[in-house]
């Protein structure tokens, strides 16, 4: 197809012979950029073919992945994301160790295979994006990857300057900065030096300049990788999805080599079963396989919606489940073990600490040199050793025992200590690195995998995004990822002031969990109950070439949309009995406090719930009367002639496609095409059959049908 922008002529040949075979290799020798192509429609012998102008009416192609592992990179890479790494191993450590990985499978399989296979389904069926809640995490989910993005810019300095706490000095005196004294050098350089976070929301503090370079530079990456879509991010995702495992791998083999490492996996796997009972830890499993597989965002869908017709989604759905299963396992793993390295480090501190007290109080006399068994040297007291003097001094003294002020120093203690989100990537395992030995390397890795972790994430978010608007409105792609980019950033200044750490949880709160449960209701009762399930899975039949497990059957029509109502149910319970509050750093304290939101805070957090899920209502009511008309082009197909790209008229497989959106089944969709009439070329030696030469679900190779045409050999190109 010429590139000068020319106009591009169809030449009607009798004696076309390439073979269905021929024709299907041109699709992976054609430019998989978008191209402008020639438009013909041919209603009847004396009907003459219409030529457009490149450029003028034309549509561009939908783009396709290169390959089946490129396309599991991509849905891999946007479920597996920063809640593998932060939020799995908190809810694993708080909720009865390795009990809690029950109660997650069991809802994995009841749930979270089924919701995401439907979401993969409806996506390669309709062969389009779909309404989900991606604006407002997209705002909020980057500027977690600009934090990582400025962890990872001062990560190259021995020793790393979260290290130990600053020294002030005045004209007299040199002393420890108090904030650091009072907390420690990891939650200092986290709250004072990085975020430089202010006392409450209600004071923004203006910008924290170099947050805001570090949301410029995270939304800059976001934009080249997407602006070609998944031509562009889908040579991005082979690096994004996979180096993320390279670094938990490294980072668990070399945890394992720490001492102490070994307690934090006990930790993991010893079961409190007493818990598992408990209906708050199903709750809370069931909303993270939700969220960890990225139910209701729209990116599923979006990047489903790229696939051939016939590609086995249900075989997708189950192994992209797994593996983001297996890859919190592997994630909570390496957390245990660094976490059990850096308790042991935390103990023996507290050891020593708690030491120099029972010297002190052996020289003032309190306590008896009796009770300290012989073997015991103050130069170099084991924990066991510290256990042991407590305990006889406990039994001895036990009415004055507190007032001794001796801490227990047991490594449960500080491994019970539940950490999540934040304050495990920036506090405590930034904290664990710098006792590794050559602590920059893994703090440079480590970074490196959070930010993998979110662009792989963000893409996905961010193609849920872009993708239903493009289907819909047939804008540039180009220009509407800049645009969306751009329009983000500005918005995400929000995040990146003084009091940004604040807007970051306002966000995180109530602009996903609500409108997520519900947008996944709506989708689950629309395919399910609107559409028909009997209707979906003879879809599935034809697109699958197998009828799915009765399993799902029962899963989508009455278990999942009862278990998400409980769910939505529960949420609901637990914002009227929790009124909205938020952790505040207090710099003068040195600790977080909760506070409530101001009245305009909460104002903004029902008017977050609200836009969150105000798409599905709009698009509902423009749909319903008409108002949001598809268009002439909106389901057309793209087809390949000798390396050209030719538009179709929509085709009656397209109406089948459309008729999952308007909730008809494919035998009701009305035929675009006067009876009789094909917009495929027969074969030469093939009956009258009308079904399109490379099958069921292929995108249509078109050749012109000549069996309605006269036979003018040699007719001019000019009477054309």
């Amino acid at each position: 197809m010429p590139k000068n922008g020319k106009v591009v002529k169809r030449e009607l040949d009798d004696e076309v012979t390439e073979s269905v075979k021929d024709l299907l290799s041109n699709e992976d020798t054609c430019d998989d950029s978008f191209k402008k192509s020639s438009l013909i429609v041919n209603d009847g012998p004396d009907d003459k073919d219409r030529d457009v102008e490149e450029g003028s009416d034309s549509e561009e192609e939908r783009p396709a992945w290169n390959s089946k592992l490129q396309y599991i990179l991509a849905q891999v890479g946007f479920s597996v994301g920063l809640g593998n790494v932060w939020r799995f191993p908190y809810l694993c450590q708080k909720n009865g160790g390795g009990a809690y990985l029950v109660p997650y499978l069991i809802l994995l399989v009841l749930i979270g295979i089924p919701l995401f296979f439907l979401e993969l389904a409806v996506g390669q069926r309709i062969r389009r994006g779909s309404i989900g809640v991606c604006f407002f995490v997209a705002l909020y989910y980057n500027v977690i990857i600009g934090w990582s993005l400025f962890y990872f810019s001062q990560s190259f300095q021995q020793p790393l300057p979260w290290h130990e706490c600053p020294l002030v000095k005045n004209k007299t005196l040199t002393y420890v900065e108090p904030e650091c004294e009072k907390s420690s050098a990891t939650t200092y350089y986290w709250y004072r030096m990085a975020l430089n976070i202010s006392d409450s929301i209600s004071e923004s503090g203006g910008l924290n300049w170099k947050m805001t370079l570090c949301l410029l530079a995270a939304w800059t990456l976001v934009c080249l990788a997407m602006i070609k879509g998944i031509q562009s991010s889908g040579k991005v995702m082979y690096f994004s999805s996979l180096f993320p495992y390279v670094v938990l791998i490294c980072f668990l083999v070399r945890a394992l080599l720490l001492t102490g490492s070994i307690d934090g996996i006990r930790h993991m796997f010893t079961p409190k079963l007493e818990i598992m009972l408990e209906p708050k830890v199903w709750r809370e499993a069931a909303t993270q396989v939700f969220f960890a597989l990225g139910l209701g965002f729209g990116g599923v869908i979006a990047f489903s919606s790229y696939n051939k017709r016939d590609n086995n989604c249900h075989f997708d759905a189950v192994l992209v489940s797994f593996i983001n299963f297996f890859t919190s396992v592997l994630a909570t793993l390496v957390v245990f073990a660094v976490l059990g390295f850096k308790a042991n480090i935390m103990n023996a501190k507290c050891v020593a600490l708690n030491t120099k007290k029972i010297v002190g109080l052996l020289d003032n006399k309190i306590i008896s040199h009796d009770l300290i068994p012989r073997h015991i040297n103050f130069s170099h007291v084991t924990p066991e050793d510290y256990l042991l003097m407590t305990k006889i001094i406990r039994e001895v003294q036990e009415d004055n025992y507190a007032a001794l002020n001796l801490d227990p120093c047991r490594i449960e203690d500080e491994l019970n200590k539940a950490v999540q989100g934040t304050g495990l990537a920036f506090i405590a395992f930034t904290e664990a690195m710098t006792h590794f030995p050559a602590s920059p390397f893994w703090s440079v890795m480590f970074f490196l995998m959070l930010i993998n972790l979110g662009l792989g994430s963000m893409f996905g978010t961010i193609e849920g995004i872009i993708t239903p608007i493009v289907d819909t409105f047939k804008v540039r792609k180009e220009f509407l990822t800049v645009g969306c980019c751009v329009l983000a950033f500005l918005i995400g200044l929000i995040f990146v002031q003084r009091s940004g750490n604040y807007f970051v949880a306002m966000f995180d709160d109530y602009s996903a969990t609500l409108p997520l449960l519900i947008v996944v209701i709506l989708e689950n009762i629309a395919v399910a109950w609107v559409y028909g399930i009997d209707k979906f899975f003879d879809d599935l039949k034809d697109m699958l070439g197998f009828t799915p497990y009765r399993f799902y059957y029962y899963m989508w029509k009455f278990i999942t949309p009862l278990v998400l109502l409980v769910l939505l149910a529960t949420t609901f319970i637990q914002l009227g009995m929790t009124p909205p509050s938020y952790s505040a750093w207090k710099e003068d304290l040195a600790q977080e406090t909760s506070l409530s939101y101001p009245t305009w805070g909460l104002a903004m957090c029902i008017s977050l719930v609200v836009a969150a899920m105000l798409p599905v209502p709009v698009v509902f009511i423009l749909r319903y009367f008409n108002l949001l008309e598809e268009g002439a082009g909106g389901l057309s197909t793209v087809s390949y002639k000798k390396g050209r790209i030719i538009k179709e008229e929509p085709s009656p497989e397209d109406e089948d496609n459309a008729s999952l959106i308007h909730g008809k089944s494919p035998s009701e969709a009305p035929s675009p095409m006067p009876p009789g009439k094909s917009i495929y070329r027969r074969q030469s030696g093939a009956g009258d059959s009308d079904t399109a030469p490379n099958g069921r679900y292929g995108i249509g190779y078109l050749m012109a049908d000549t069996a309605d045409t006269p036979d003018t050999p040699d007719t001019p190109e000019s009477d054309l």
